[in-house]
């Protein structure tokens, strides 16, 4: 195995167990529901046909561990193949691992975040202004957010002196509230794969890439396993103002999703994500910019599985289970076009993200207008399971 595809897996991808999903060409083409083990990945999908239906089973590590299938080569390949913007072995194309799960995202989970949402807020979706602001709110706050325990007395202390000095902002509500913010990302079946392009909304002028650690969970609000996500932001749309907050957040290519989601076994568990660093390399494709950064997951304010509680329970379920972004420390501020102008992206950037648990998720930049539709979603799915005789499928996943 190669350099390359030593960094795009997991850096022990011989022990790792994975799941994914590609697409097959052929007479009987479609989405087929992928097992890797050991790097090799093979065919599933009759045993389950998506993989919404493989993470309800309760047997669902032990079908991925060792249920039969056709071999489809080697994984590493297909995700270098994938970079290069090529077909893989046998015509195969890398799909986002999940499908007719929800696609939810947690927001202002980090004290680093929290200071940005602010500034974006009170920039009014001006970047020129963000530099100066970034100063004013910090030595305003004059205290390190990252101590603070969101809902805690101490949370609650600031929050009234805040909101005396009239400083208060909704970001801060619910950064250091008791409530956490969850939206919706996106739609089933509209995240897009390593590889893809990722789109920015047309017109967007200020924007980044949120690296993020992603909990695959079910129905039952079991977390399965995780993988690796781009919750694309664009922060001059959502800084003009907080009902915009749907339209820059859901819209063609602004989430990517994979390689693989990574299940829960003795060597990885929830402990494992709790300490794991996440890495953010951005390339610029015409200007030779380059920025690198990480997210260290021990420094988010609230707990993972606190996240999914707040996502799902009596209150609100998902029966086909959702995948959750957990959010991101990373914000970045570094000067690209101008001076004090921070950050923003240019056409043709490459993103990578990455964590050693989970191998690089690798995406280039374009306008959600000029990449590719979103085509194939839950309607086309199910018609293409159908022709290929898949539906049984589906039916011994709910018997199990």
């Amino acid at each position: 195995m190669n350099e390359l595809n030593v960094s795009l897996l997991p850096g022990d991808a011989d022990r790792a167990l994975m799941v994914g999903r590609v697409w097959r060409d052929g007479a009987a083409g479609g989405p087929a529901v992928v097992a890797v083990r050991r790097g090799e990945m093979f065919d599933i999908t009759r045993h389950a046909a998506t993989v919404s239906d493989l993470f309800e089973r309760s047997d669902a590590v032990a079908v991925v561990g060792s249920a039969e299938g056709e071999s489809l080569g080697m994984a590493g390949a297909l995700l270098e193949a994938a970079v290069q913007g090529r077909p893989g072995p046998n015509g195969l194309r890398l799909l986002a691992p999940c499908d007719l799960q929800a696609i939810k995202a947690c927001g202002v989970t980090f004290a680093v975040s929290l200071l940005e949402r602010v500034i974006e807020e009170r920039a009014k979706g001006d970047p020129a202004r963000a530099a100066a602001l970034r100063n004013e709110i910090q030595e305003c706050i004059g205290a390190d957010l990252s101590t603070i325990k969101p809902g805690s007395e101490m949370a609650d202390k600031l929050k009234q002196d805040f909101l005396a000095r009239r400083r208060w902002s909704q970001y801060m509500d619910v950064g250091i509230g008791a409530d956490a913010e969850v939206v919706s990302k996106s739609q089933p079946m509209s995240a897009v794969a390593h590889g893809d392009d990722v789109g920015l909304h047309p017109s967007s002028r200020w924007n980044n890439p949120e690296p993020e650690i992603v909990l695959a969970v079910n129905s039952r609000g079991q977390v399965l396993g995780a993988t690796l996500g781009n919750d694309v932001n664009v922060r001059d749309i959502e800084g003009r103002r907080a009902l915009l907050l749907g339209k820059s957040k859901d819209y063609n290519g602004s989430c990517a999703i994979g390689p693989f989601i990574r299940l829960f076994d003795d060597r990885f568990t929830m402990d494992t994500l709790r300490g794991t660093e996440v890495g953010l390399l951005i390339e610029g494709g015409d200007d030779g910019f380059r920025l690198a950064g990480s997210s260290r997951m021990r420094e988010i304010s609230r707990d993972p599985l606190d996240l999914v509680s707040q996502v799902c329970g009596r209150h609100h379920q998902y029966p086909d289970g959702f995948m959750l972004f957990l959010g991101t420390m990373f914000s970045p501020i570094k000067d690209r076009d101008a001076e004090g102008g921070g950050f923003t992206h240019h056409l043709g950037d490459r993103v990578s993200i990455s964590a050693s648990a989970l191998g690089t998720l690798v995406n280039r930049v374009q306008r959600s207008d000029q990449i590719a539709p979103w085509t194939f979603g839950v309607r086309a799915l199910y018609q293409n399971l159908a022709r290929r005789g898949f539906l049984s499928a589906l039916t011994k996943a709910v018997a199990a």
